[in-house]
């Protein structure tokens, strides 16, 4: 059977829904300057037991080479873009997890489309990211100077030094990936984060909530995970589905890739727990 058109907008599919028929369907959403592929370790993990729609942003991944919808973006929209493919999929309610950007986008849906998301995973995600110049600053540097100018800055923040030195093929993966990404996708990308402040809408988000850090992560550092954490249970639907911080070690801004086992675990463990997968 094909899978129905995504539909316009600034999120594109990235590959047909994976995973069991009839299996909860679990979004994977996508940190800037990434692709889907960046769920590649967990996705063996978690097609076991759930259908998987993973997404890439303006520009990224298979959207790479193809128009970009106008600029600036927001969180708000991108989240919307996301809703609108869950409705070309004929999708009601799933879980959610995504890395950064994708975490974001995570909170904002959790928070403004309750009754769509039942499970998030948030992991190397902020609800807000000063100063707004900065990503300003970079948005504009790519569009004058192309992915080039920032891929060696970038990059270095997304694995520890140890594991780069170890997997030299993993780093270089990501720089092309990131190289390819259309600068104009990543600028207004930026440009929804220096826009964003998701604290105030915190305490909004009733799904049951795992926030991971890595405890080196340069860009996303583990008070980020904690204010997200503190946030949700400050709230009333806090107290219903409740949220919780892990911290995982040896790991920077990607930790789901220079801890991949871990982090798969204990995504499962926490999707599991919402849904009573059998295992």
């Amino acid at each position: 059977m094909s899978e129905p058109p995504a539909g316009p907008g600034p999120i594109q599919l990235a590959s047909p829904l994976d995973g069991p028929d009839g299996a909860p369907v679990l979004v994977l959403g996508n940190s800037l300057g990434t692709s889907s592929a960046v769920w590649d370790r967990q996705v063996p993990v978690l097609r076991r037991h759930f259908r998987l729609l993973r997404y890439d942003l303006p520009g990224h991944g298979v959207s790479a080479g193809s128009p970009v919808p106008p600029t600036p973006y927001s969180v708000r929209g991108l989240g919307a873009g996301v809703l609108a493919l869950l409705d070309a999929h004929g999708i009601d309610r799933a879980g959610y997890a995504g890395i950064s950007l994708g975490g974001m986008i995570g909170m904002w849906l959790a928070a403004n489309a309750p009754h769509r998301i039942s499970a998030l995973g948030l992991l190397c995600t902020s609800a807000y990211l000063p100063p707004a110049a900065a990503w300003q600053d970079r948005a504009a540097q790519v569009r004058a100077r192309g992915m080039r100018a920032i891929s060696t800055q970038i990059v270095g923040r997304w694995l520890t030094a140890d594991y780069a030195a170890r997997e030299p093929g993993v780093r270089a993966a990501l720089t092309a990936e990131l190289e390819r990404t259309d600068p104009e996708g990543y600028a207004g990308c930026c440009e929804a984060l220096a826009e964003m402040d998701l604290r105030s809408r915190l305490g909004a988000i009733a799904a049951p909530t795992l926030v991971i850090a890595g405890a080196e992560d340069p860009a996303t550092p583990p008070p980020h995970g904690a204010r997200i954490a503190a946030g949700i249970n400050a709230g009333p639907g806090g107290r219903a589905g409740g949220a919780r911080l892990l911290v995982v070690r040896g790991a920077a801004h990607l930790a789901n890739i220079s801890a991949a086992a871990e982090v798969s675990v204990a995504l499962l463990n926490h999707l599991c727990a919402v849904y009573d997968c059998g295992r």
